[in-house]
């Protein structure tokens, strides 16, 4: 047997006991999703695993020479491949060299792009050291320190674009920040100041441990329903909460996903997005060991097209603005090439021709599939509400684009479109997860109203701010201040956020999102946002305003290339006056503002709606 596994011998009468309930709790619930009758359930044959910690020694135990990451350690060079068991390995040399330092229990931060010393971390933490905390890479010093202070953090692994940032939180005397773990220094450049870290020699002086029989961390103690993890929101409005998660919440979410998509033994996940996020940490990262697959890690925005072609992956994760610049950057080109119309007539015919299952779109847009590499099944897009063109656009290239919803406190995953069987419907954000309830609460004449949800995937609460998790959570039941309303057979549609609706002088509701959505259909809108303008008085008397940054590429197409700033905001005025008309007037657009600046946005690519630069030119 794999001989690292946790021993029986070294483990409390207490613990075994408790770890064998979790695993029956959770083979119930794998058999629960197994003998769902839902239609939606379509992928039905998953084991159970108790933690994270257990599912990564499942997997080194029983496929340890498949590849689980790809790393480019160096731009021009080809991705290297770390294998289960090396990563096991890995991770149980930096957990008990983490546990050497005295750091048992305590909430250790993580931050810096994406890369196997971050995952790896990450595991370490969360398989028998304390809490991790995953922190945003692009947060400024003020920021890191406030959440390194309201986070209880004890120590840190960084990257060098914060290393100096830690010293100066840790120096400072304010936070009880005492260890600095530093990813880029190098084992010859061992800093000697007390508490400051070779991310790379403590690693290796935890192999030596381990080495010479030092199991400490080996057979730590993870119980599932336990604090695991600290996620800190970076809502639109600026103000983060830290959602506290346990093993439990990832692992229902990451067996719940995978009944809805194709997910299969060695598909390669594309990592993308900012891992610290919940979208990507949960269903990129953590789904892909689950289902013994590798996450290929992206160098960045501008190597993706390259690093698409290298790693082959066959599942990609992303927000709607990355498909939707990826689908405009197509579209133009096949403008100008004349063959828009050529290609919609296609897709048309392939309607009908799919019916008989006849898929005639793949060999002629072979050249517009290649962008995605050869491989890629399934796009999924989270984070925000997609353009239903985009996914429309995807599904008629031959892929099978879903769309899901979710957020940091529900682990994040709680609808889903299913992949297959004409169960995907590209208006929705998706079907209700087996094992999950939903309610609308308090849904007004149209059946809309706040959507909740309640199940083994919502969070503990908020850490350390009982007044905020009482004020989300009743009776079990999350609300998570999106409204909308779902239809009887359990899909789920999004009309708009609580605390960004305006409400207007004669009692009506309008949802911002709505209009945006409307605005985005056109080409000639690059990014867009709806605000109501209470400056006249009361937010009753709201008037309806849109701040919107054109396309310029598709903006100089129509206009030609010397186009004049009237001349756009008479393209951008016409384009809302053809919304307006097909509105009440309680919905219509009152004042357009055309901003030239790119917008103020969060990490997740989402626009700060409450940020008052937003709302200006």
């Amino acid at each position: 047997m794999w001989n690292q596994l946790t021993d029986p011998e070294n483990q409390t009468r207490e613990y075994l006991a408790a770890k064998a309930r979790e695993m029956a709790e959770m083979e119930a619930f794998m058999k629960g999703l197994n003998e769902n009758p839902d239609p939606c359930v379509l992928y039905r044959w998953r084991d159970a695993v108790t933690d994270i910690k257990q599912m990564l020694q499942k997997r080194a135990a029983e496929d340890g020479d498949r590849t689980l990451f790809m790393q480019k350690f160096h731009h021009d060079q080809p991705y290297t491949h770390i294998t289960y068991r090396q990563v096991l390995e890995d991770v149980n040399a930096l957990g008990t060299a983490l546990l050497k330092l005295g750091l048992e229990g305590q909430n250790i931060g993580v931050v810096g792009r994406n890369c196997y010393q971050w995952a790896e971390t990450y595991l370490a933490v969360v398989g028998g050291v304390g809490v991790i905390v995953p922190l945003d890479k692009e947060l400024h010093q003020g920021e890191l320190k406030q959440l390194t202070a309201k986070g209880d953090l004890t120590a840190v692994v960084t990257d060098s674009k914060h290393f100096e940032d830690f010293c100066q939180i840790r120096d400072s005397g304010e936070t009880k920040l005492r260890y600095i773990i530093g990813i880029d220094v190098a084992p010859e450049d061992q800093v000697p100041e007390e508490g400051i870290i070779s991310w790379e020699k403590l690693r290796e002086a935890g192999r030596q441990l381990v080495a010479e029989g030092d199991r400490s961390y080996i057979d730590a103690e993870v119980y599932n329903d336990r604090l695991a993890i600290i996620l800190f929101t970076s809502g639109t409005t600026g103000v983060s909460k830290g959602v506290m998660l346990c093993h439990k919440n990832i692992i229902t979410d990451v067996m719940m996903a995978q009944t809805f998509i194709q997910v299969e033994k060695g598909d390669v996940f594309f990592s993308l997005l900012p891992i610290h996020h919940t979208y990507e940490c949960t269903c990129s990262f953590i789904e892909s060991i689950y289902c013994t697959g590798s996450l290929a890690f992206c160098q960045g925005l501008k190597y993706i097209v390259s690093d698409l072609q290298e790693a082959e992956p066959t599942l990609l994760l992303a927000v709607p603005l990355i498909y939707e610049k990826l689908y405009s950057k197509i579209i133009r080109e096949i403008r100008k090439q004349g063959k828009e119309k050529q290609l919609n007539a296609l897709f048309e015919i392939n309607k009908v021709t799919k019916k008989v299952g006849l898929d005639i779109s793949k060999p002629a847009t072979k050249q517009i599939r290649s962008i995605f590499g050869p491989k890629l099944r399934t796009p999924i897009v989270g984070g925000a509400a997609a353009d239903v063109k985009v996914l429309d656009f995807l599904t008629n290239l031959g892929y099978r684009a879903v769309q899901g919803y979710g957020l940091t406190e529900t682990s994040p995953m709680v609808t889903l479109n299913p992949d297959r069987g004409g169960h995907t419907r590209n208006e929705s954000i998706g079907h209700v997860f087996p094992m999950v309830e939903c309610m609308i609460y308090e849904p007004d004449k149209t059946g809309v109203g706040e959507i909740c949800f309640k199940g083994p995937n919502i969070m503990l609460g908020y850490y350390k701010d009982e007044e905020a998790t009482k004020a989300a959570m009743f009776d079990g039941w999350f609300h998570t201040g999106d409204l909308g309303y779902m239809s009887k057979d359990k899909y789920v549609y999004i009309t708009g956020r609580k605390k960004n609706m305006i409400l207007t002088a004669n009692g009506e509701n309008v949802y911002p999102e709505e209009l945006e959505s409307y605005l985005l259909k056109s080409d000639y809108v690059e990014e867009c946002m709806v605000w109501g303008d209470d400056q006249a008085g009361t937010v009753n008397n709201n008037r309806i305003c849109a701040t919107i940054r054109v396309s310029e590429e598709t903006v100089q197409e129509k206009l030609g290339e010397n186009y004049s700033d009237q001349a756009v905001e008479k393209l951008i005025q016409d384009l809302v006056d053809d919304i307006n008309k097909e509105m009440p007037a309680f919905k219509k657009i009152n004042r357009v503002i055309i901003r030239k600046r790119p917008f103020n946005v969060t990490t997740a690519m989402k626009i700060r709606r409450f940020v008052k630069d937003n709302r200006e030119a």
